[in-house]
């Protein structure tokens, strides 16, 4: 293998723009795309940003690139991927690297593994975050899978990843398996949860505090500016939304979006693999159920007009709902990242990938990912120090903080406005703090209906109890 050289397949908006990012970074870069078409296009259009070789062919493809070769899959997840390694696989050879840069499940990344690990093919299974912006100028990058393969194409990764501002880059690997796909997921299932409680946010102020959104725009930019828990990607792109104006209509082009919110399934996968290992992760669920309830739209705009409705129409001063709104906004953000660095840490230790892996997430996160934001640095330092770290973020929830938080979601039921994220994030907090819980109830429940048993109090075993 040359010491820069990649193969690239698949030309869509991230295929494209991470094979251009690989040439700028001096790499060679074999192209294919199945339609011939779009390979010419791309080649057309780019052909100056770095050294490309044009291919028609997957065999030609391979013949491009000298062995070990690297080749980056950006295809669909699924039946699609396990077609084009099929049909690569005749022309490969024995050490040749496969890596799939797509959302994949990572049970299907870990079955891959192991099948080309026999045929002596290292795959990687890389999680890449950043959209088409940060493919092309340095996406957050979350490798797992075959080592040995990694280490061999660690060179040119680590030149195409984003910065993390503190002179390190955003890419490590994840561990073997389908470790990096995993982490992916999660960062997903994170993403869905702010995204959520940024959505119920904008909601309130504008139902609650009448906030036109040239207001709304000024709010989020302030906060993105200012304000060291929200200053993030998310909030900075939320800012410049309400700006937008629809070339159709001229309105603001935020009023002319439908409001059903599309979902192509990792956030589902969060869920299910939180379930399955046994990890609460309800901000994230509650994002995921808010997803499925916009989609309702027909039966929600029926029901808009016919079921009863006996919600009082609070309003709150505009400054103080904002100041409420940040506390429960920046408090409820922290939960969405605590319960997936906990879902990353447990199953990380599970299945035996990387000892730290939820610390390395945090790395990974903080530049070129859609999750980057200042907050991280605050986790990274509670996980590394139990001590004054852990404490100085749950100062955070102290005082008029916590107090703002739960007047928020108060106000919010007051008016019947939904608030799943934030209101669950507020409820896994209170749980996680709540010494005895009511489901010493709902275990005795289960052993008069089920024999199921119960544990004591006030000495070890399990006991059954003959209730009538």
């Amino acid at each position: 293998m040359a010491e820069l050289s990649l193969g690239v397949i698949g030309l869509g908006t991230m295929g494209a723009n991470l094979a251009r990012n690989a040439a700028r970074k001096g790499a060679e870069v074999a192209v294919y795309n199945r339609t011939t078409e779009k390979m010419t296009t791309f080649i057309e259009e780019y052909k100056d940003e770095g050294n490309f070789i044009p291919c028609e062919t997957l065999e030609d493809l391979v013949n491009a690139l000298e062995s070990p070769r690297a080749i980056l899959i950006m295809v669909k997840a699924g039946e699609a991927v396990d077609a084009v390694i099929g049909d690569l696989l005749p022309n490969l050879n024995k050490g040749d690297i496969l890596i799939d840069g797509g959302n994949s499940h990572y049970k299907d990344t870990k079955k891959r593994v192991q099948d080309l690990q026999k045929k002596g093919i290292h795959f990687i299974g890389m999680g890449v975050s950043g959209g088409e912006e940060g493919a092309l100028h340095g996406p957050s990058m979350m490798p797992g899978g075959s080592q040995e393969g990694y280490r061999i194409i660690e060179p040119l990764l680590t030149k195409m990843a984003a910065n993390d501002g503190e002179g390190g880059k955003c890419m490590s690997y994840c561990g073997p398996d389908g470790a990096g796909h995993f982490v992916k997921m999660v960062h997903n299932g994170i993403e869905y949860g702010i995204m959520q409680c940024i959505a119920e946010s904008y909601d309130m102020l504008k139902k609650v505090g009448e906030y036109s959104n040239e207001e709304l725009a000024k709010l989020f930019a302030e906060w993105n500016e200012n304000d060291p828990d929200l200053q993030s990607f998310l909030i900075e792109i939320t800012g410049k939304i309400f700006q937008k104006k629809d070339d159709k209509t001229g309105n603001d082009l935020i009023d002319m979006i439908l409001d059903k919110a599309a979902q192509k399934g990792t956030g589902k996968w969060t869920t299910e693999a939180a379930l399955t290992e046994g990890i609460a992760i309800p901000s994230i669920t509650a994002a995921v159920d808010a997803r499925i309830l916009s989609g309702a739209k027909e039966m929600r705009t029926g029901r808009a007009a016919h079921w009863p409705d006996v919600t009082e129409e609070m309003s709150v001063d505009k400054q103080e709902l904002a100041t409420m709104t940040r506390d429960a906004l920046s408090l409820s953000i922290i939960t969405c990242y605590t319960q997936g660095l906990e879902l990353i840490q447990k199953s990380a230790d599970e299945f035996g990938w990387e000892l730290n892996l939820s610390v390395q997430a945090i790395q990974i996160w903080k530049g070129g990912c859609i999750i980057r934001s200042k907050l991280l640095s605050a986790l990274e330092k509670a996980k590394e120090d139990e001590g004054k770290g852990t404490q100085d973020l749950l100062n955070r929830f102290a005082g008029d903080h916590q107090k703002n938080w739960r007047e928020f979601v108060c106000l919010g039921v007051k008016n019947g406005i939904p608030l799943p994220a934030i209101s669950a994030s507020l409820a896994y907090y209170d749980a996680y703090r709540t010494e005895r819980l009511p489901q010493n109830l709902i275990q005795a429940q289960r052993d008069f209906f089920g024999a199921h048993t119960y544990e004591r109090i006030d000495r070890k075993g399990t006991f059954h109890t003959e209730w009538e």
